[in-house]
């Protein structure tokens, strides 16, 4: 028998949470404002959406937007709202940490490791942004986190394809590498097959309209004008569809679990 396939999907609402575990999903990244790119989600969703779904949670912690690069003062917002996921049930959380020069700040990073435990640790794609991928893993891999989502270095996986590979080979089983970054039906097959990583991230969102009726097109409340009347979520079905173009990897030596 080939390796299991665990399907995480990126989630930003009870509802999508909630749709990801019905589509099949093993494991939900939780995270808010993903027109940033995820950031710390609140007590409050963390708590619903724990509420309602019972498959594995894992809470992004990320204070703000932009860098990766954190103030004392930001990662001892860090620490707070990652103890804070720990309580509410949480079964991971999700954060990556780097040096001004591009170098994951190993110190900081065991630090969070060491304070949720026994809860799970993924280092995310700030390890895409890190100067040197190789070097990156190793420091990671010596503070102890459980898991690397990343793109191989590149903006989608499909074109970071080799790198993923390589670095799946260097971890052997070390850490898990975990691929992820436009990760979609009419891909996860060639991923699957060419990197041989047993864990997949995507997001299988579609934007859906506000039931707004009255609106007010004059004004923005955002960066990003427009955005007022429209959202994205994630839907079972898609959820259900990736799923099942996984498993047609099983030519490849893979199967869903």
């Amino acid at each position: 028998m080939g390796p299991s396939v665990i399907l995480e999907i990126c989630a930003d609402s009870v509802e999508s949470a909630v749709a990801a575990e019905r589509g099949g999903a093993h494991r939900i990244e939780l995270c808010s404002s993903l027109l940033e790119g995820g950031v710390t989600p609140s007590a409050g969703l963390i708590s619903t959406v724990r509420s309602r779904v019972g498959i594995d949670l894992y809470v992004m912690i990320r204070p703000r937007g932009g860098d990766f690069c954190y103030t004392s003062e930001e990662f001892e917002t860090m620490e707070h709202d990652a103890l804070t996921a720990k309580q509410l049930g949480a079964n991971g959380i999700v954060f990556g940490i780097l040096e001004e020069e591009g170098r994951v700040d190993t110190a900081r990073t065991r630090h969070l490791v060491e304070v949720v435990r026994p809860l799970q640790v993924t280092f995310h794609r700030a390890f895409d942004m890190s100067r040197d991928l190789d070097k990156a893993l190793e420091d990671i891999i010596a503070a102890g986190v459980d898991r690397v989502l990343t793109s191989g270095g590149e903006q989608k996986v499909e074109e970071g394809i080799t790198s993923v590979q390589k670095l799946n080979k260097t971890a052997n089983g070390r850490v898990i590498i975990m691929a992820g970054g436009g990760i979609s039906e009419s891909n996860v097959h060639r991923v699957l097959a060419s990197t041989q990583v047993q864990e997949i991230h995507a997001a299988v969102r579609v934007h859906v309209s506000s039931p707004m009726r009255h609106r007010n097109e004059k004004i923005s409340m955002g960066l990003i004008k427009g955005h007022e009347y429209e959202r994205v979520v994630v839907l079972q079905d898609k959820v259900r569809r990736l799923l099942e173009a996984a498993m047609d990897g099983n030519r490849f030596g893979a199967k869903v679990r």
